[in-house]
């Protein structure tokens, strides 16, 4: 059994790792919020457990066991979230903080009846990938809303990163996973996108805000 600590690190590795297969020890620095110091004498301990491959001043990569390890943690979480909107009736904005502390429970019995109960849902409330009981991550090929043109319609299928802040501005603009946006026109200046969707018929997205949202192109 390891540790709560230790699976932290290896969730944030794992999530910093995703798409290029690497992460520096200054960038599990930045994203923990902890010296760097002290997250190479983790990164030691996670290499002699047979989580991570590690050698001094190179890029850190996750072993197929860390990897295993670590989606698991992400199943736990996502699951967890699913299961306060689904059955507890919390908005999508208030689920994290929670998740992130039933996450570390070591049962697996617990989650895999959370699963059953849920119906075996593919993704979390944000529309990020639950990983399967054997630690897999289905991939979709979803763009973000910042490469679309004018002319093209979309379906709003995930939000990436999903902080709290976020998705409250998304809920002030009742933009919700399933909504079809038109784009209409794009700032050349700074990006920005106005889109219509619902009752909006000229709604002005910035590029920070086009820039996490993941759509399913439809036309």
């Amino acid at each position: 059994m390891i540790s709560q600590t230790e699976e932290n690190y290896l969730k944030a590795l794992y999530n910093l790792t995703y798409l290029k297969g690497e992460a520096t020890v200054n960038e599990i620095s930045k994203r923990l919020d902890i010296k760097m110091p002290t997250v190479n004498s983790m990164m030691k301990k996670l290499s002699e457990k047979g989580f991570v491959h590690y050698e001094s001043y190179k890029p850190l990569k996750l072993t197929e066991e860390g990897k295993k390890e670590a989606a698991l943690i992400i199943r736990k979480h996502r699951l967890t979230e699913m299961y306060l909107v689904e059955k507890m009736d919390f908005a999508w904005d208030e689920v994290h903080q929670i998740a992130e502390q039933i996450e570390h429970i070591h049962s697996p019995e617990f989650f895999t009846k959370m699963d059953q109960l849920l119906g075996y849902p593919t993704v979390d409330p944000h529309g990020s990938p639950i990983p399967d009981h054997n630690g897999v991550m289905r991939s979709e090929n979803y763009i973000f809303l910042d490469t679309c043109e004018i002319g093209d319609v979309v379906t709003l299928m995930a939000v990436q990163p999903s902080s709290k802040e976020l998705l409250q501005y998304l809920n002030t603009k009742n933009l919700e996973l399933g909504t079809t946006l038109t784009i209409h026109s794009i700032e050349p200046f700074d990006r920005s996108i106005t889109v219509s969707y619902g009752n909006r018929p000229a709604e002005v997205l910035s590029s920070k805000v086009t820039a996490t949202l993941l759509v399913r192109p439809i036309s």
